[in-house]
C-alpha cells in the first residue's frame, strides 16, 4: 500500500530530524577538536619561544667561550 502524502512528509521530517542531529554531534566534535588544536598550537608557540631563548642563550656562552680561548691562545 502506498504512503499518503503526508506519511511521506513525517518520514521525510524524520529523516530530517535525524540528519540534524547527526550534524549537531559531528559540530560539537569539530569545536572540541579545535579547541584542543588552538591549545596544542599556543603550547607549541610557548615551547619555541622558550627554546630560541635558550638556544639565544647558549650561543652567546658559546661565543664568549670561543673569544676567552682565543685571547688566551694570544697570551700564551
Amino acid at each position: 500500500m502506498a504512503d499518503t502524502p503526508e506519511q511521506n512528509f513525517l518520514k521525510e521530517l524524520q529523516r530530517l530530524e535525524r540528519r540534524l542531529d547527526e550534524l549537531v554531534v559531528i559540530t560539537n566534535q569539530l569545536k572540541d577538536e579545535n579547541r584542543s588544536l588552538k591549545q596544542r598550537q599556543d603550547n607549541l608557540i610557548a615551547e619555541r619561544a622558550n627554546l630560541l631563548q635558550k638556544n639565544e642563550q647558549v650561543r652567546a656562552r658559546v661565543e664568549a667561550m670561543i673569544v676567552r680561548l682565543k685571547a688566551m691562545e694570544h697570551s700564551s
